[in-house]
């Protein structure tokens, strides 16, 4: 590995400490890189540039992004300056996520599902029935 490649790994690494928080929202805490919202990593002397996809145009969570991914790859040696440039939030997919991202979240998902369907079956409900707004 060429020392450009050494120091995007280590920068890509401490992305690994930045959890996005919608996942987190949702209880699945999956960070910036197994969510494929890496787009690149620019190491160039002192001075880094980080590129970023959005899950959504609508994302208010950039200061967020910025926040986190500047104390992370700042506290990397050698590192004097980090730049976040981020995406119109168009291009990212599901596609985009790691396999064991992909996992993680569906076991979340069917977690959350199931304790839906266990609380509604405790009221008497029958999750295979609309509700009464649905007449």
């Amino acid at each position: 590995m060429s020392g450009s490649e050494v120091r995007e790994a280590a920068i890509r690494d401490r992305l690994r400490d930045v959890v996005d928080p919608c996942s987190a929202a949702t209880g699945s805490n999956l960070n910036v890189v197994e969510m494929g919202l890496v787009k690149g990593i620019e190491p160039d002397d002192g001075d880094v540039t980080v590129e970023m996809h959005l899950t959504t145009p609508m994302c208010h969570m950039i200061p967020y992004f910025k926040k986190e991914v500047g104390e992370r790859v700042g506290a990397l040696d050698g590192v004097d300056s980090v730049e976040l440039l981020t995406d119109d939030g168009t291009e990212w997919t599901e596609a985009y996520m790691s396999e064991e991202a992909t996992r993680k979240r569906r076991a979340v998902l069917d977690d959350q599902a199931a304790k839906c369907e266990r609380e509604l079956a405790a009221k008497g409900g029958d999750p295979t029935e609309g509700s009464a707004s649905d007449a």
